[in-house]
């Protein structure tokens, strides 16, 4: 059998990397103390900055981002792997990405992932938010093996699209990462049924730690990480938006069981659009 204890850090990250880092690593610590061997954070975890000058002035290429350097360090020495749910970095080019880092026991990157899909919306509440004027989305979905089993990469606004979810899974993923920082109104309205749903339809282990409260620049968001297990049950929740961890053992043999009992990724059909 195989089992792997996965442990949730909900953050409330301020403006800079290294407080982020400051706040983020008595967490990741009690995490590994408390036995996790695969830790997540969420997205945005270095830093969260809504003044774009001021963003734009503390953004770091990834290999020189304090948040991601520390945490590399955190991983090695813990022996845990540590999935960054996302951070802001420069790419090459001088654009913005919002960018997940999987690091493996050893503090090493074993793979990552540019948020594809761009929150770019208009809520009833009046806020209005277009990701795409800042950062690049990335063009790639990406998988990576793991110790424990294959992991899938996506951050916050890809749950809305099932049809990624769909595709890391019959790809091979069993786990599905959903980092994210869901403003308040649409956590409390979908949060919990986006991610039920995505680990229902692809009979996956959905992990996504969150963001939570009212942050340093002014944003709030949703918190309530949670871990589901492939037939759609919460394993664990943050009852609420405080920084905390939270932890469930994850037996990877109910993927294969969850997906025999209902095939759903083989029996699709193709389909001629309305």
């Amino acid at each position: 059998m195989t089992q792997l204890r996965a442990a949730l850090v909900q953050l409330r990250t301020p403006a800079a990397q290294a407080t982020a880092l400051a706040e983020a690593e008595p967490l990741i610590r009690q995490a590994a103390r408390d036995g996790a061997q695969f830790i997540l954070t969420p997205e945005a975890s270095n830093l969260l900055q809504r003044d774009r000058g001021k963003l734009r002035e503390a953004v770091r290429p990834l290999e020189e981002d304090p948040f991601v350097q520390g945490v590399s360090a955190l991983a090695a020495e813990l022996k845990a792997w540590i999935l960054i749910g996302s951070a802001l970095v420069l790419r090459e080019d001088g654009q913005l990405a919002n960018r997940s880092i999987l690091l493996d026991g050893e503090g090493r990157q074993v793979a990552t992932y540019d948020k594809i899909h761009m929150f770019d919306v208009d809520l009833p509440s009046g806020e209005r938010h277009r990701e795409s004027s800042l950062y690049t989305p990335g063009e790639h979905a990406a998988l990576a093996d793991t110790p424990w089993g294959v992991l899938g990469f996506t951050i916050c606004y890809d749950v809305r699209f099932p049809y990624l979810h769909r595709a890391l899974a019959k790809a091979g993923a069993q786990m599905l990462a959903v980092p994210a920082a869901f403003t308040r109104p649409t956590g409390e309205a979908h949060w919990e049924v986006l991610l039920r749903a995505r680990a229902i339809e692809t009979g996956s282990f959905v992990l996504a730690p969150a963001q939570g409260g009212f942050h340093e620049d002014g944003r709030g968001t949703w918190g309530h990480s949670m871990i589901i297990d492939p037939w759609g049950k919460v394993l664990a929740e943050a009852q609420g938006d405080e920084p905390c961890v939270v932890a469930a053992d994850l037996e990877l043999e109910q993927v294969a069981a969850a997906r025999a009992a209902i095939p759903a990724l083989v029996n699709e059909r193709a389909f001629a659009a309305p």
